[in-house]
């Protein structure tokens, strides 16, 4: 299987070795080195000394200075030592251990730094003694030199190293570092230094009214990594060398949390007061950044890789143009969101195109991503350090590319709660930087340190100095991100994008971004029928859904989805029929029946209407094209006088209604409604003919009788019976 180099900002290794080493892990460096060295041959390890080295503890906790200018300055270096095992130990020694040459190279640091360069030297007047250690015990260690008596004599970066020894001179701990010798007056050309900082985290509501989760809570109080950013943020505050990259849907979350808000999750449903701790970090964030270089990633930091690869390319767009509105909106200022950083900082040519498209100038890459290709046949085993700028052809023309520096990158990150990381790391760090300087004393070059995106445990005491401490430095000038430009007169030589199966393998999956794609699909019908100030009600709840944050994490996204996928099904629900539980009547062989279109959303809506006859042999639909569109009101019902013809039978017949998009899209579920009819067919006519005879010959009889009445009662006047006046007649 082809194995493909780490990602910047995976953490294969530490840089920096450590902190808590034992000659069970170094044992042969460390007997190497103790042969090569003033302290004579290596002894042979006896079970005692097997079971103390394995259990000793060594601590570096201080150097200084960050670096000798004099060759008599002292260099002063001190910690701890601790027994860990259940021996008393005796006669321990803390000595001093280094090399008068200089590093040639980045591989020969590298190599010391993993115990295989043996050039140092034991330093008999900087060592301190320890008579007696009992089991648990710990010690205080100091030892000093100087450049003069450890022969530095040139600009450079030297091997200096910490060890502990036994009484018979067996290595029992050793520590790794370095110490920069930059005399006065030494003529170099400043290495340029950028740092991008990430202020970067996981989208927390699903829809903008619901937060998914709580997190923002704990992140953003006391130790959290929110809360420690914005200590970096504060604490870096008018630095020229930091560049930060901000996710607007964190600010936008912060702010939204800095309100009443909704929470609905497997743990708690229901109001939250305002958070008072996410207003407070919002209005630090916002002053601390005042006055930095600040860009915005994409709204949510959407995986765009996997969008591209998957035909989902308009959401890239849509979150670069919502990534400068909302951070500028929330942070007061114009932000920008022309420089990206893409996740692991790897990208392909689909990838680069459809950020080029969005407006993207520059893209912050992993070295792994475009790899420095020196020249065929050059001399140079071990080139030096390239300038971190390059050109890349995307479908728009050229674009920048700024390639971080992998060994500073990692060091920006020391082992969390590891005693001493933070100085073994900050000593390697301004190592490192002398060291680009050394490679070419004539010619500046620039580069980039950034450490994980998703920074999981930023150290803002060690960041905070480490800023002010490379800024001092003489070889250094510290730049900002954006101000670094390819070298036309020697562009770096750098291959074409490498990225392997196992990095699309580490993007959100086919299957994820299908049921994704199922929520945009139908979040896209609510745009084509509401008015031009709510199209973009859904735009911000697709993005967050579409987050890197939840590479390898999907089934937790995937409650997000579903939440998305019930606003989306509730907002579609506010425009719908009215009245479908009670049945309409057509009286006669034809008319009209009204059908009523409710809208609920606020904001005016245009649909469409289809009414189809699903008992054609009962009722026919007649032509409705004048009222097929309706125009409804926000909160109003739009009525529809829908033509109907009923057949010669009585029944009640079914119609179906659905409402359309104005792209003839479906708009929710079909709704079925029924027609009662009550048209008069043959027998009726009969029936009713008959009814009309029968009360005719009835008004007859009726006014018969009444004239009968009426002549009786003249003849009864007269004096005359009836038999009488029949016989005079």
């Amino acid at each position: 299987m082809r194995r493909t180099p780490p990602r910047a900002g995976t953490q294969i290794r530490k840089a920096a070795p450590l902190v808590l080493l034992t000659t069970a892990l170094l044992a042969p460096a460390a007997v190497v080195a103790a042969g090569m060295g003033a302290a004579g041959p290596a002894k042979a390890v006896g079970p005692a000394s097997t079971r103390a080295a394995n259990t000793m503890q060594l601590v570096v906790e201080s150097i200084t200075p960050d670096a000798p200018r004099e060759p008599q300055t002292e260099i002063k270096l001190s910690g701890t030592i601790a027994n860990g095992s259940q021996t008393q130990l005796s006669n321990l020694r803390v000595r001093l251990r280094y090399g008068s040459r200089p590093f040639t190279s980045r591989v020969e640091m590298e190599s010391y730094q993993i115990g295989q360069g043996v050039f140092d030297q034991a330093s008999l007047s900087a060592m301190t003694t320890v008579p007696l250690m009992e089991p648990g015990g710990k010690q205080s260690w100091e030892l000093t030199m100087t450049p003069a008596a450890m022969r530095m004599w040139s600009f450079g970066v030297y091997p200096m190293a910490v060890e502990v020894v036994d009484s018979v001179g067996q290595q029992l701990a050793i520590q790794r570092t370095y110490v920069t010798y930059a005399p006065k007056n030494t003529p170099v050309q400043r290495t340029r230094l950028a740092f991008a900082l990430p202020v970067i985290d996981q989208p927390r509501r699903a829809d903008d009214a619901n937060f998914a989760s709580e997190g923002l809570r704990s992140a953003m109080n006391g130790s959290g990594r929110l809360a420690d950013l914005l200590k970096i943020a504060q604490g870096t505050g008018g630095a020229k060398g930091v560049t930060w990259f901000v996710d607007p849907a964190l600010l936008d979350d912060a702010q939204a949390m800095s309100k009443p808000y909704w929470v609905k999750n497997s743990k708690f449903t229901g109001d939250r007061p305002a958070e008072p701790l996410a207003a407070s970090w919002l209005a630090g964030i916002r002053t601390a950044l005042a006055d930095q270089t600040v860009f915005a990633t994409p709204y949510a930091d959407p995986d765009v890789a996997a969008l591209a690869h998957n035909g989902l390319d308009s959401a890239p767009a849509t979150a670069l143009r919502l990534g400068d509105e909302v951070a500028s909106s929330i942070l007061g200022r114009e932000i920008e969101t022309s420089v990206n950083w893409p996740v692991g900082g790897m990208i392909d040519h689909d990838t680069l195109d459809v950020l080029a498209v969005g407006g993207v100038r520059t893209v912050l890459l992993n070295p792994d991503n475009v790899p420095y290709t020196p020249p065929v046949g050059g001399l140079a085993p071990t080139p030096a350090t390239p300038h971190a700028a390059t050109t890349l052809d995307s479908v728009t023309g050229t674009v920048k590319g700024l390639v971080t520096d992998k060994a500073l990158s990692s060091l920006l990150e020391p082992e969390h709660g590891a005693a001493g990381a933070a100085v073994l790391n900050r000593q390697r760090f301004i190592a490192e930087t002398a060291m680009i300087t050394a490679e070419q004393k004539d010619r500046s070059r620039a580069v980039v340190a950034a450490p994980a995106r998703r920074w999981a445990n930023p150290d803002s005491a060690f960041i905070t100095d480490l800023v002010k401490t490379v800024a001092s430095l003489p070889w250094v000038t510290p730049v900002k991100l954006d101000s670094i430009k390819p070298d036309k007169a020697a562009p770096v030589p750098r291959g074409g994008f490498v990225y392997t199966d196992q990095d699309r393998r580490g993007e959100l999956s086919k299957k994820y971004l299908e049921s994704v794609r199922q929520v945009t699909n139908q979040a896209g019908l609510t745009t084509q029928v509401t008015s031009a100030d709510d199209k973009q009600v859904f735009e911000r709840a697709l993005l967050r859904i579409t987050s890197s944050a939840w590479r390898g994490r999907t089934a937790m996204a995937g409650t997000l989805v579903k939440q998305v996928d019930a606003a989306v099904d509730t907002r579609i629900g506010k425009v719908k029929v009215t009245g479908k539980e009670r049945p309409r009547t057509l009286a006669g062989n034809d008319g009209f029946v009204p059908i009523s279109i409710k809208n609920d959303t606020g904001h005016p809506v245009v649909i469409d209407v289809d009414i189809t006859s699903e008992t054609p042999e009962l009722l026919t639909i007649e032509a409705y094209d004048d009222e097929r569109r309706q125009t409804i009101g926000k909160d109003h019902i739009g009525i529809i006088q829908v033509p109907m013809r009923a057949k010669p039978r009585n029944g009640d017949a079914v119609v179906a209604v659905q409402l359309r998009t104005i792209d003839d899209e479906p708009y929710g579920e079909p709704v079925k409604l029924t027609v009662r009819t009550t048209g008069y067919t043959g027998i009726a006519l009969v029936i009713v003919g008959g009814g009309v005879a029968v009360m005719l010959a009835a008004i007859v009889l009726r006014v018969l009788r009444r004239r009968s009445q009426k002549r009786m009662a003249k003849l009864g006047a007269r004096g005359e019976t009836r038999s009488e006046a029949r016989a005079r007649s």
